[in-house]
Formats: C-alpha cells, structure tokens, sequence
C-alpha cells in the first residue's frame, strides 16, 4: 500500500508537517496562547523545528495581520546587535551614515521572535528586560525616546534554567520571557514523523520518488541528533545520488545502515543519552533525570559504552 504523504500546513509562508500526536498537541497549545498577549519561550534541541512553531503563534494570533520580524540573536555581530534591536541616530557610530529604526520598531503592533536568546550578552538582557516590561527606551545614541506594543516569541536550544544558576543569563528576564513554555521534543521522541517529513523534503526534489522499505527501516531508526535539519539533509543527498525513482537504503549515510544492524534499540538509547549530555555540559545528574533514569543507571551505561567497540554500534 502508498504511503500517504501528509498535507503540509502553511505559517507565514513556511510549510510544516505535523503527524505525531506530540506536534498535534503542541499545536493546540499554540492556537490556546496565540489568542492571548502572553510572552512565550520555545524550548528545544537545534533543529526540531522552533521557529516554525514561533510563526504558528503569530499565525493563530490576533495581531496575525500586523508586522512579523524574526531575528537570530546568535548570527548578528556582538557590536551590532543593539543597534540591530532598538535602532541607532545618525552618527552614533562608524559606519552609522544616517538614522535606523530597530528590529522592535519595525514589529510595532506585531510579533518579534528572538531566536537564540540566550546569546545576548548581561548588558543587553538588562536594556531587553526593561523593553519587555513596556519602560521607553533610546535608540543608540539618540536623545528622544522609543515606545513600542509588541508580542516578544523566544527560542533556546540551551538549559535557560542552568545558565541562570552559573550567572551567564539574568533570572528576572528568564521569568520574563517564560510567561508561556513550548519544548517542542526531538525528532527521535516523534518518530512518527520521521517518514511524513521524509516523503515531504523527497516530494519537493522529486515528485515521482519513494523511498524503498529497507530505506524507510533505516531513516526510522536512526537517532537523528540533528533532528528535522539533518533529516532534510539526508534526504536531499539521497534523491541526488539516487539512480532511480526509488530511494534505496544504500544511498542513505553509512552510518545509519551500520546503525540498523548494530541494533536500532540500543543505538537509540545511547544516542539518547550522549544527545542529554551534551544538552546539559556533561552534567551527570541533570542529564539523568533529563532521561528519567538514575545516575547510577547513566554511570553504567557510559563504561559500558567506553568499552564497546565503536564500529559496530551508532556513532558518537
């Protein structure tokens, strides 16, 4: 029987697939706070698909026909960032030739979505937490003050949480910005979405191409540390390779079919594990009740990984 390949939903331009149930009731979460001002923090590993859930909220929200601006706090240069956020007078800098509204005047009435907050440094967390709570502020440089009505959407891929604890995030704009939490789970929690978002990226390259069973047996049991982003990728590689119209499992990574036969269980559970520490800096115990097991068991597992021969399991 053919795969039915689901129709995607459009936010703000940008198609999305939702199969599994966990996107299905993240969805509905989204529709309940979009209706609301409510600011709201997307949680997630890099790649699981944050943004798209950002532009749902905006989609379903009742400023959807006012401005909608995104910015990577992580990709703008450390000494452009201010002004890139509030704007800057003519003049306030080197290279400032004439005046500038910020990226916050620009989504005035609207939504901004501040992906990669965490990365702002302690100073401008300070000037963004007072923006937040509605206190005028200037634009670098400038003498007359800037008042703006805007829904502020974030995202982070780190433990907010423990970047508080270790002083490399403020609390109060933690609180802030987490009136409202979405964690959108990785791909390898959903696997139901797995093959729907594969026959998705493999339609927009082919639109008579199918993935073989074997093909299919290895993309669900992959891991997929880099989520829905290394799930394109691969996808995108294999129609290029692929001589025919069917996508078999040999134009897949090797080390998804090495993975395969190793045993899908196991490398799952231990791609799982090294995916928790590294979310949580090594932490042991954080990463442990990440996974609901306890140390002990976690401490276990990683001798018994130092000792197996890594080319017969799922790479690290």
């Amino acid at each position: 029987m053919a795969f039915q390949v689901e129709q995607p939903e459009v936010f703000l331009g940008r198609q999305t697939i939702i199969a599994s149930d966990a996107m299905r009731q993240i969805m509905l979460r989204v529709q309940r706070v979009a209706q609301t001002n409510a600011f709201v923090l997307i949680r997630g590993e890099t790649g699981t698909g944050k943004e798209h859930v950002a532009r749902a909220i905006h989609h379903y929200s009742l400023r959807r026909a006012k401005p909608w601006v995104d910015v990577n706090c992580g990709a703008l240069p450390e000494h452009l960032v201010e002004s890139e956020l509030f704007g800057h007078k003519q003049g306030a800098f080197s290279g400032a030739e004439s005046a500038k509204p910020g990226l916050f005047e620009l989504a005035h009435t609207g939504t901004i979505f501040l992906d990669e907050v965490a990365e702002l440094n302690r100073v401008l967390q300070v000037k963004l937490l007072r923006v937040l709570d509605g206190t005028p502020y200037y634009r670098l440089g400038g003498l007359k003050k800037v008042s703006v009505d805007v829904r502020v959407v974030a995202a982070t891929n780190r433990d907010l949480e423990l970047a508080t604890e270790e002083g490399n995030f403020r609390q109060d704009l933690y609180y802030r910005l987490n009136e409202f939490s979405i964690h959108v789970p990785p791909l390898r929690e959903r696997p139901e979405d797995i093959l729907p978002l594969a026959m998705f990226f493999l339609r927009q390259m082919s639109e008579a191409a199918s993935f073989s069973e074997e093909a299919k047996a290895s993309l669900r049991g992959w891991a997929w540390p880099g989520n829905v982003r290394e799930l394109r990728n691969v996808v995108t590689s294999a129609a290029i390779l692929s001589e025919s119209y069917e996508i078999s499992a040999d134009c897949l990574p090797a080390k998804m079919r090495t993975c395969r036969r190793a045993g899908g269980l196991e490398g799952l559970e231990r791609r799982a594990i090294l995916d928790a520490l590294s979310t949580t800096d090594g932490h042991q115990q954080r990463a442990a009740e990440m996974l609901g097991i306890s140390r002990r068991t976690l401490i276990r597992r990683l001798k018994q990984y130092r000792t197996e021969n890594q080319e017969q399991t799922c790479p690290s």
